[in-house]
């Protein structure tokens, strides 16, 4: 039996990102630094990287998406891409924090620390109660330097993209809700007025 084939995306920032990860092997990887234009760039990356690795859209088994916090936009590209993907192509889509994969790989106690917007960031500790409990804290933002005690910040094992696909890969076979974006703020923009559209559970 073929190993399976996890994609992970991320526009979280201000980056398009994604990987290819076959059974434990990245087969290719993409990072580029835009501030704006996620949106325009980031199928035709998610095309070369699998032409660059010989596979199809149809040879993947599961897709791992960065649910955020981050970039309001960002984010939603990247939701929005991962259900698409995920429904059209009939696979499961893992939405994954971008605290919990910039975390993948390190030993607990951890904290990690992502740069945010306006002098703050986001932050989150994992493994420090008893149980060693990755739920038990949240995404939070915080000013730089007004963090409580905890764990030193420690730095990303692997590429955040890398990540996104291994975490998605080790939870393919399991329930999983569909990737709804994490929001640790109200957005900048003025609400619209007219209601918004009724989005589907």
């Amino acid at each position: 039996m073929p190993e399976p084939v996890a994609l992970g995306f991320d526009t979280s920032a201000a980056h398009c990102a994604a990987a290819l990860l076959c059974g434990d092997r990245i087969l290719a990887s993409r990072h580029e630094e835009m501030a704006k234009g996620q949106a325009e760039r980031l199928f035709p990356l998610l095309e070369d990287m699998l032409a660059e690795a010989g596979i199809g859209w149809n040879d993947l088994d599961v897709i791992g998406v960065g649910i955020g916090p981050g970039n309001f936009t960002g984010i939603r590209v990247a939701v929005a891409a991962a259900r698409g993907l995920a429904l059209s192509l009939n696979i499961p889509a893992i939405g994954i924090s971008v605290t919990e994969a910039a975390a993948f790989g390190l030993p607990r106690p951890c904290r990690v620390v992502l740069p945010s917007r306006r002098e703050q960031v986001i932050w989150q500790d994992f493994g420090t109660n008893e149980k060693g409990d990755e739920g038990q804290s949240r995404p939070q933002q915080a000013v730089a330097d007004a963090l409580p005690p905890g764990p030193a910040p420690a730095s990303s094992a692997i590429p955040l993209p890398e990540a996104i696909a291994h975490l998605a890969m080790m939870r393919r076979n399991g329930p999983a809700p569909r990737p709804a974006p994490i929001y640790l703020r109200p957005a900048d923009a003025a609400p619209p007025r007219e209601p918004a559209p009724v989005i589907l559970p």
